[in-house]
């Protein structure tokens, strides 16, 4: 953990079930976990063990049957709806394998976006963001005309323009190839390091686990 920096998120005693074929199974079986600002955690485990499930969790995209997650100083517990996407507005930013970039949208547009609707928008730290990913020459592009490394670079500065405590990310190179992964990969932990947020990447991938601060590898519902 990077020390003596505070905590950004904090997760105490979580569990999670879901009801299949008439059965109750358990995914989460009492998870605890810390990340600090600043830190780069890689977040492994064999399929089903319940990585994703604990992302969804945090970005309060699912709620929990118990434990708490807290972002900084809120409980993700006791928000609303509304409350819940307020803090993946003002909190957090998210990049998924899928690029989930708006297509209508232009290259520019989709990178504001995020940081225009939280009313955080830096066009200073836009311009650095446009000039560190490599994105100068595609800025009136529509998403359709890019490649997939270009779409997840717009993806993921688009999810650190309005410069979220923590950045969440499920297997964000899964559908980029090798080179073109380290490539995307480096730059996000670059970016993370100088917005000081904290980073939690799931990922299958040993090779880019090696690369961040720290791996945790859930197993069986817990960290091992």
């Amino acid at each position: 953990m990077a020390t003596g920096n505070p905590i950004v998120l904090s997760v105490r005693n979580l569990t999670k079930s879901y009801r299949s074929a008439g059965e109750q199974v358990a995914v989460l079986r009492g998870v605890n976990l810390d990340i600090a600002a600043g830190e780069r955690v890689a977040l492994t485990g064999e399929s089903g063990s319940g990585k994703s499930t604990l992302l969804h969790l945090i970005a309060g995209l699912d709620a929990a049957d118990g434990g708490e997650i807290k972002l900084a100083d809120v409980a993700v517990a006791g928000l609303s709806d509304a409350g819940r996407a307020e803090l993946r507005r003002d909190r957090l930013g998210l990049v998924f394998q899928q690029f989930n970039l708006i297509p209508s949208l232009t290259v520019a547009d989709n990178l504001a976006f995020q940081s225009r609707i939280a009313g955080r928008h830096d066009a200073g730290w836009h311009a650095e963001l446009v000039e560190r990913l490599g994105l100068g020459t595609l800025l009136k592009r529509y998403p359709e005309q890019l490649s997939g490394g270009q779409q997840q670079r717009v993806a993921i500065g688009r999810a650190l323009a309005p410069k979220p405590l923590l950045l969440l990310a499920d297997e964000p190179t899964g559908n980029l190839d090798e080179a073109t992964a380290d490539e995307v990969l480096a730059l996000t932990r670059d970016l993370v390091a100088r917005t000081g947020c904290g980073f939690l990447m799931v990922t299958h991938s040993e090779r880019l686990a090696a690369t961040l601060d720290r791996r945790i590898h859930l197993h069986a519902g817990s960290i091992a």
